[in-house]
């Protein structure tokens, strides 16, 4: 036993802590970890700015473009394309009709179905915050020339309609 009771030795209590080396990620080259780091990082700096100087969250900008673009979409359609989760997703829309950001208006050929629109309030934030969203995007991508803001485009365009090569139910 060790001087404080122990039964691992130092030598040993260094081997328990380690692990066998082993391969490891390159993270100046893998890609899922970049999209994240970078998606995790912009999204927590829009909240912060967007909170403060409009009075909505990331979540919510998110939606609230989509709705400008797709007026009276359904929730599915939201989370299909902003890729959430129908919980996270319901519970930003219930508080954004709260404060009279949505309108959520039952289909009344089929009740179970839903449409969200913009409210005029909303509206009018969206059109302040999109001036913002796009000079945000700019300083983002003022280190590319033009055209290679156009390849980027289309590469991470190319990349999200091959999502379904690892996010299919067949995946090994």
């Amino acid at each position: 036993m060790g001087k404080n009771g122990s039964t691992h030795t130092p030598r040993k209590a260094a081997r328990i802590g380690r692990a066998k080396a082993g391969p490891t990620l390159d993270l100046e080259r893998y890609v899922p970890a970049f999209v994240t780091f970078i998606a995790n990082k912009l999204s927590r700096s829009a909240t912060v700015f967007y909170q403060k100087h409009f009075g909505i969250n990331v979540t919510e900008w998110r939606i609230m473009s989509l709705l400008a673009i797709e007026p009276g979409i359904t929730a599915s359609r939201i989370c299909h394309v902003i890729g959430f989760d129908k919980g996270p997703v319901s519970r930003t829309l219930t508080m954004m009709q709260a404060r009279d950001l949505i309108a959520i208006e039952t289909d009344p050929r089929d009740g179970r179905s839903h449409s969200v629109s913009l409210t005029p309030k909303g509206r009018a934030i969206h059109d302040e915050v999109i001036v913002a969203a796009l000079e945000r995007e700019r300083r983002l991508l003022s280190c590319l020339r033009k055209e290679e803001r156009e390849i980027l485009i289309d590469l991470l365009r190319r990349v999200h309609a091959n999502l379904g090569a690892v996010t299919s139910q067949t995946e090994p």
